[in-house]
C-alpha cells in the first residue's frame, strides 16, 4: 500500500493540466515534466525498450516469460489531468480507516466531502482514501492508472514465476482535451489488444462509450448606442441566448443517464458584437448522434432567417463509440471479466457516459476496452481515489496477463 500511495502522490504533485486552446502537442510544456520523470522510472523498475517521442508519448516493454506463443497485450493511460479545474500545487489528504463520516477537505473554506451528497463513499467505509485539500483537482484520472500499471509491471518483474507474454505499456499526453490517441503509433505499439486503465469505481469494466462530436456557434452583432439603438442593434448575447434556450430541456448532462444523449453548453463568451458558444454533442446510438447535429443545425439555419445570416456554426467529430470494434473480438473483454472474478471483484460492465483514449484506438486497429483505476468525481474538488480500488487494479493487470498467457498454451 505504502508503494502505490507514494508513487501515486508524486505523480499528482506534478501539474499536468492540458490546454484545449493550444496547438502543440503535448499542449502545455508542463505535461514533459512528468513524461521524464516516468522515462526515468520505467527504465529504473526494469522495463526494456523504453521509448518517448517528440510528442511525449511514452511506450515500454516487458518482455514475455513462457515459451509459446502469446498475443502482445498493452495497458495505456494518460498523464495530463482537465483544463476544466485547477491542477497546481496538488495537495493530496490521506484518510486512512474512513468512519463513513463527513470529510473536512478544508476548512477555511468550508469544502466538506460528504456522504450525504456522494453516496459511494460509504461503499469504502474502513479503507484508506486519497483526497484533495479542496483547492485543486486531485488528478486520479489518470495518475491513478499510470501507477497501477507501473506497479504492475514492477511486480511481475519481481515475480518471474507468474508467466506472461510479452506486455507493452503506453502513456500519452492531452486525453483530458479529446487528443490522447491522435499521435498514437498504433504500429509502433505492436499490441493484439489493449486496455486502458481510466475507468472509475472498482470493478468497471467498459467498452461502449459516446459517439462526441464538438460545436461552436458565433453570433455576430452590432453594436449601436442603446438611446438610439431602435431597428439598428443585433444584440449577439441575446441571440445567443435564443439559441441555447431552444436546445431540448431533457438532453442535458443533468437529467441523462446510461445510453441517453445530450447537448452540454460548457462556456459562453461575448459582447453585444460578437458571442461564442462552446458545446458538445454526445450519444451512444449513432443515428441518434446524427440527429442531434442536424437538429442543432437546423435549429441555426432557422434563426439565421429572422437574423440576416449573422450565426456561424462549426461542428466536429470527436470520436466515435468503440463497441463495434470491441464486439468482433469479445474474447478481450471476456478476460478481463474473467481476470476481476478471479480476485473477488464483481465486474460492472457498462456504458462509458464519455470517451477514452480507447476509443479513437479501437478505430485505429487497436481494440482497447476500459477498465476501472479506482477514483471517483473527477476532474473537481471532490475527488478521491480509494487505495484499495488501486491495490484490486494493480492485481486486474498482472491475472489479465497471466489468463493471456494461459488461454494461448
Amino acid at each position: 500500500m505504502k508503494n502505490i500511495i507514494d508513487r501515486f502522490i508524486g505523480y499528482v504533485k506534478i501539474d499536468t493540466q492540458s490546454d484545449p486552446t493550444s496547438d502543440t502537442t503535448p499542449s502545455t510544456q508542463k505535461q514533459w515534466d512528468l513524461a521524464t520523470k516516468l522515462v526515468e522510472e520505467l527504465k529504473s523498475i526494469g522495463m526494456q525498450e523504453v521509448t518517448i517521442d517528440e510528442n511525449a508519448y511514452i511506450m515500454a516493454t516487458l518482455p514475455g516469460n513462457v515459451d509459446h506463443d502469446v498475443p502482445t497485450i498493452g495497458f495505456i493511460s494518460h498523464f495530463d489531468t482537465t483544463p476544466d479545474f485547477s491542477g497546481t500545487r496538488v495537495n493530496p489528504k490521506i484518510i486512512e480507516n474512513y468512519d463513513g463520516q463527513d470529510i473536512v477537505l478544508n476548512a477555511a473554506q468550508n469544502i466538506i466531502l460528504s456522504p450525504d451528497y456522494f453516496e459511494d463513499l460509504l461503499e469504502y467505509k474502513g479503507q484508506t482514501l486519497i483526497t484533495t485539500d479542496g483547492t485543486t483537482l486531485l488528478g486520479a484520472d489518470d495518475k491513478a492508472g499510470i501507477a497501477e500499471i507501473m506497479t504492475a509491471m514492477e511486480y511481475l518483474i519481481a515475480h518471474p514465476e507468474i508467466k506472461h507474454g510479452k506486455i507493452r505499456v503506453g502513456f500519452t499526453p492531452d486525453e483530458e482535451i479529446g487528443r490522447g490517441a491522435h499521435k498514437f503509433d498504433v504500429p509502433a505499439f505492436g499490441a493484439e489488444w489493449a486496455y486502458t486503465m481510466d475507468g472509475s469505481q472498482i470493478g468497471e469494466l467498459e467498452y461502449e462509450n459516446f459517439n462526441a462530436a464538438g460545436a461552436k456557434i458565433t453570433v455576430h452583432g452590432k453594436s449601436v448606442h442603446p438611446g438610439y439603438a431602435k431597428g439598428k442593434m443585433v444584440n449577439a448575447i441575446l441571440i445567443a441566448n435564443k439559441i441555447i434556450s431552444e436546445l431540448p430541456e431533457y438532453e442535458i448532462p443533468e437529467k441523462t443517464a446510461d445510453r441517453e444523449g445530450f447537448f452540454h453548453v460548457h462556456d459562453i463568451n461575448g459582447t453585444i458584437e460578437k458571442t461564442e458558444i462552446g458545446l458538445i454533442i454526445r450519444d451512444h446510438d449513432r443515428v441518434a448522434f446524427e440527429q442531434k447535429k442536424q437538429l442543432l443545425t437546423q435549429m441555426v439555419h432557422e434563426l439565421n432567417l429572422k437574423n440576416n445570416n449573422c450565426i456561424e456554426i462549426g461542428i466536429k467529430d470527436q470520436y466515435y463509440n468503440m463497441r463495434e470494434k470491441i464486439e468482433p473480438v469479445m474474447h478481450i473483454v471476456d478476460i478481463a471479466k474473467e481476470a476481476m472474478e478471479e480476485i473477488g471483484i464483481t465486474p460492472i460492465i457498462k456504458p462509458i457516459r464519455g470517451g477514452t483514449d480507447g476509443s479513437q484506438l479501437s478505430f485505429m486497429g487497436l481494440p482497447c476496452p476500459n477498465i476501472f483505476a479506482g477514483g471517483h468525481n473527477f476532474h473537481g474538488k471532490y475527488e478521491y481515489v480509494p487505495v484499495e480500488s488501486m491495490q484490486k487494479a494493480v492485481e486486474t493487470i498482472v491475472k489479465i496477463s497471466e489468463l493471456t498467457a494461459k488461454k494461448a498454451k
